[in-house]
């Protein structure tokens, strides 16, 4: 198998966009650590918490969140959100070629992407005098969205264009923003590869060292760069990407219990029934009768 796993690129998460309109908007209240898998994708993102609190690993680095605060993704930042309370949150997402006529008129008009880590960090300052004026402007695109009245593509592409020029024009750094993790790009895209063979061969009876020489590292040094860029270690992880097949299978179908733990990688019933609870709350037989 591990010959097989190393061959090949590891393709990022595919957002399916229209062609027309290639934005999303969504509010979504909430998030599980269980449902909410670290990823990446081939799309720009903007995040507006409109409540609570939270923090989010992006590329190893640990940002708390709080109601009011603005978040830029680009395509090959890893990360995920965990929820400390209450949390709702606007998630606003694009393919950037939608701005290819703006780019025209202003080149630097993506540069808060683009220049990420350089100029831009992931979490737009907080107490900076025009973050207002930001928050505004995507609540506006927010409601013009939803209440999709006439023309409101083109209100929405214009309120985005102010987004992105006010970010590039006033959030811009000299200096660069110097993460404290230490992990470097190459590092990263080690741990996507890894990541991605996980959720593919979750069933696998991996250990630490196969994991480890998917990407030529010892298991100190990886499960050290996994921890750091994740925020768990490699085989904590593995348990939670088999414990989301498992709900999937408990909600979706009637298999016996004893087979998808099986299916999903677990030895034994007994310690499924026991990561199971301690993950997700409740035993499985429980949550089926739940999903029901």
């Amino acid at each position: 198998m591990e010959a097989n796993l190393r061959e090949g690129t590891i393709p990022k998460e595919k957002v399916k966009l229209a062609q027309k309109y290639p934005l999303i908007v969504v509010e979504t209240v909430g998030v599980t650590s269980l449902y909410q898998k670290l990823h990446w994708h081939d799309v720009l993102e903007i995040n507006l918490i409109k409540s609570g609190t939270g923090y989010y690993i992006i590329n190893g680095q640990s940002y708390q969140f709080e109601q009011g605060d603005i978040f830029l993704m680009n395509s090959n930042d890893l990360h995920r959100a965990y929820e400390s309370n209450d949390l709702v949150m606007l998630v606003i997402t694009f393919d950037p070629s939608w701005f290819i006529h703006g780019l025209r008129i202003d080149p630097e008009l993506l540069s808060p992407f683009r220049e990420m880590g350089r100029h831009f960090t992931n979490r737009l300052d907080r107490d900076h005098p025009h973050i207002q004026k930001l928050r505004e402007l995507l609540l506006e695109l927010q409601q013009e969205h939803d209440q999709e009245r006439r023309s409101y593509a083109t209100i929405v592409h214009s309120i985005m264009l102010r987004f992105l020029a006010t970010v590039n024009r006033d959030f811009r750094s000299d200096g660069s923003f110097r993460h404290d993790n230490g992990i470097s790009e190459g590092q990263l895209e080690k741990m996507r590869q890894v990541i991605m063979v996980m959720e593919q061969h979750y069933a696998h009876p991996w250990t630490l060292e196969e994991l480890a020489s998917l990407v030529y590292l010892s298991p100190s040094r990886f499960s050290d760069i996994f921890k750091r860029s994740v925020g768990m270690p490699p085989l904590l992880y593995l348990i939670q990407i088999r414990l989301e097949r498992a709900v999937t299978l408990l909600e979706n179908g009637n298999m016996k219990i004893t087979d998808i733990a099986l299916e999903c990688g677990f030895r034994t019933l007994t310690n499924f029934n026991r990561l199971f609870k301690k993950h997700v709350g409740v035993t499985p037989k429980v949550s089926r009768k739940l999903q029901c």
